[in-house]
């Protein structure tokens, strides 16, 4: 891993934040596995003078997760569904507050870019700690995802049907993103 020392700036033209979500409950055939992305966010990265990253940060607009794909379910999703899954998750599941992840601690995981990150996640203003790894290659490219489980932070996960048709209160969210030039 070799990544030059400094302040690094990310945001969508450099890389994804990706939300994937499955579906419980007696009615789950109904629904459909979501890939949604977050398409307004900015990241910060502060890397030491050894070329390992020692901070970062990032904000994201929860008004802005866009669904990407639907799979599963018993008919295909069509652009009016979308529209309703994202003014679904603004309104009543994200309630339009920002997500915002700031470090605590960053360190060397091992061989191979491995690093261990542990901070703070702040979703529906509430902030709670959250650990996870993040890999690092030589060509600056960050890679990594988390698994957040909404009840920890007093959110109610999505359900219709009367509960018959859940999404499942654990979601990955997935890092793709490259240090610009």
């Amino acid at each position: 891993m070799s990544m030059p020392a400094g302040t690094h700036k990310l945001g969508p033209d450099h890389g994804t934040i990706a939300v994937r979500t499955s579906r419980t409950g007696a009615a789950a055939k109904a629904g459909h596995d979501l890939l949604l992305h977050v398409t307004a966010w900015s990241a910060t990265v502060e890397v030491g003078e050894g070329s390992t990253p020692t901070s970062l940060v990032l904000d994201a607009d929860a008004r802005s997760l866009r669904v990407r794909e639907g799979t599963g379910g018993l008919q295909a999703l069509d652009d009016d569904d979308k529209e309703n899954i994202e003014q679904t998750i603004d309104d009543e599941v994200l309630k339009r507050h920002g997500i915002v992840f700031r470090s605590t601690s960053v360190r060397s995981a091992g061989e191979g870019g491995r690093l261990s990150v542990e901070g703070e996640l702040t979703l529906i203003g509430n902030a709670r700690p959250i650990a996870f790894e993040l890999m690092v290659d030589r060509d600056g490219k960050l890679s990594g995802n988390a698994v957040v489980k909404q009840s920890d932070w007093g959110i109610k996960p999505y359900s219709a049907l009367f509960g018959a048709l859940k999404v499942a209160d654990e979601v990955e969210v997935i890092f793709d993103a490259r240090l610009p030039d």
